[in-house]
């Protein structure tokens, strides 16, 4: 039973890749508690008070316009390090998350490298058996243009809002 749990809370992390990279939002938020805590400090920096305690409703709009504004993102995911606790989980996932903006243009990518810490708990209605309750990213090295990323948040807005 653990090796099959920490399978499917890999899965979990897995599906935040897929349901971001497709842009199905409904996929995503699939895999949110109803509330959730998230620290995006080292990829925001000091501006931004963290962590953040959202619903999952929340969380998801927050980073739909921004998603919906990029032309493609890949978010590679590698070396899940699971712990069980009964009905709780962590897990550390090393990540790559490329954004393009303009897919002709190399100077509208941005990438970033590092590792998300995740806590999640279980639950059946989620996919995977598994919901994600706390996301942290740190962030190790970044490389490209980051400018691109407030401009596909307004063009998200934009398309959105049509």
């Amino acid at each position: 039973m653990a090796t099959d749990d920490k399978m499917m809370v890999a899965e979990t992390i897995y599906l935040y890749a897929t349901g971001i990279d497709t842009k199905d939002f409904n996929l995503y938020r699939s895999i949110f508690a109803d509330q959730v805590e998230i620290d995006f400090s080292s990829y925001e920096g000091s501006s931004v008070p963290e962590p953040d305690f959202l619903t999952g409703d929340q969380w998801v709009n927050r980073v739909k316009p921004l998603f919906t504004g990029l032309a493609a993102t890949q978010h590679s995911m590698t070396n899940p390090t699971v712990t069980l606790d009964g009905d709780f989980a962590s897990c550390r996932m090393y990540m790559q998350a490329h954004h393009v903006f303009e897919p002709d243009k190399e100077d509208s990518w941005f990438t970033i490298g590092g590792y998300y810490d995740d806590k999640l708990v279980r639950d059946d209605e989620s996919p995977s058996g598994w919901k994600l309750t706390g996301v942290t990213l740190t962030v190790l090295w970044r490389k490209g243009n980051d400018s691109i990323m407030p401009k596909a948040r307004a063009k998200g807005k934009q398309l959105l809002s049509n």
